[in-house]
């Protein structure tokens, strides 16, 4: 009310109008934000749905899909359906009815927000797969070193494994990692997580990671993870108990691994450093126990034991197609090459046994001849003598 005179029964000061213009300003400023802060909760949370139900759609498609191949492969060539005489399969309007709408559906959810990327403290949370790319970006110094936990949702857990190197460059001070909807089903994915420096707490959320499922799944990642020294898994504090009933299970495992692979692959499986350590091993293998020192026995005992773990890798299915795919090219080049070779030593084999079979009249005709022209010293010479003018 700007042409207020009086309040109260007392008259409205400039100082007054001034405080209160400040007042509303600092009110109007706190409604801006507030209403800013509603409409971003409001957007990340249609994002976080979008993403979900994109999430689904495309699970559902894939199930489907694996489904039908499986009921391709197991079917017989003669259809029950056809026994009857009929020649239409079970329900074929409904399958690709669904097929088709969840198909279209996914296509409309494709040209939405499918990613999102979230910064909240020392929390980075990354939903969808689009969401991975954001750690090729340039990240300020100071957000890169606050940020402690990391949050995997609704991406394919193969697909981070192929970010893990960038994770750990970009943001060296996580020690918390979670997974939600990311399709953890096998213990030895696991192995993924070995590459990183440190890994303290580990949540895997049941929702979306059928891995949980396993009663030991646990003691899998502590056994394989033991050089992080890991805290807590899923909220729960880690117990020497739990170290030594890991290790109790699945010590032999590592040792299994290691010792059905020839040197040359765990070699090549091994880094730089890991190497020297696996030579060194080898080489005092041999040695009798008085030579080497109590301290060297435990100091190679836990280099070992590392060693062995590190035979325990995983690849994903994506980059173990791409090696298949790359030694049937080896094998189809090998095959081709020697081909080849047994080719051209079969023509040389060839040619060398006709030789053989033609040399000796070959060689009476080149007796003959050279006889010939020789029996006749004088003429020969001259003969010799024109073709040596002739060549001048």
């Amino acid at each position: 009310m700007l042409q207020l005179r009086q309040l109260d029964t007392r008259r409205v000061t400039e100082e007054e109008r001034r405080m209160a213009s400040v007042v509303a300003k600092k009110e109007e400023e706190k409604r801006r934000e507030s209403h800013k802060q509603s409409l971003l909760k409001e957007k990340k949370r249609l994002t976080i749905n979008n993403i979900a139900r994109q999430w689904d759609l495309q699970h559902r498609v894939t199930n489907i899909a694996a489904n039908q191949d499986r009921k391709n492969s197991d079917s017989p060539s003669l259809d029950p359906c056809q026994m009857d005489g009929s020649t239409t399969s079970a329900f074929p309007e409904e399958t690709g009815s669904l097929d088709s709408v969840l198909t279209n559906a996914l296509q409309a959810l494709s040209v939405t927000d499918t990613h999102l990327v979230d910064v909240d403290g020392d929390t980075l949370s990354l939903y969808g797969s689009g969401a991975l790319e954001s750690l090729d970006r340039n990240w300020s110094i100071q957000t890169a070193g606050m940020v402690t936990t990391v949050s995997f949702t609704f991406i394919e857990f193969d697909e981070i494994v192929q970010v893990l190197p960038k994770l750990k460059m970009k943001f060296p001070n996580s020690l918390h990692l979670k997974f939600k909807e990311t399709n953890l089903a096998m213990l030895q994915q696991f192995n993924a997580l070995a590459q990183l420096h440190r890994v303290d707490q580990l949540t895997i959320d049941p929702q979306g990671n059928p891995v949980v499922n396993f009663t030991l799944w646990k003691y899998y990642v502590l056994f394989r993870l033991s050089h992080f020294n890991m805290q807590k898994i899923n909220g729960t504090e880690v117990t020497q108990n739990d170290m030594i009933m890991a290790e109790r299970l699945f010590g032999i495992l590592a040792h299994v691994a290691s010792s059905e692979l020839p040197h040359y692959r765990v070699i090549s499986i091994l880094g730089d450093a890991r190497k020297k350590q696996f030579r060194y091993l080898q080489e005092t293998k041999g040695k009798k126990h008085g030579i080497v020192n109590e301290e060297n026995n435990d100091s190679k005992r836990f280099v070992g034991e590392n060693t062995n773990r590190a035979m325990l890798n995983y690849t994903t299915r994506d980059f173990y197609n791409e090696k298949l795919e790359e030694t049937k090219e080896k094998k189809k080049f090998c095959k081709i090459y020697i081909e080849d070779l047994v080719k051209e030593a079969t023509e040389i084999s060839m040619k060398k046994e006709a030789l053989q079979k033609l040399w000796p009249q070959m060689f009476i005709e080149l007796v003959r001849d050279a006889v010939l022209e020789t029996r006749n010293k004088n003429s020969y010479m001259k003969l010799c003598l024109q073709q040596i003018a002739d060549q001048k």
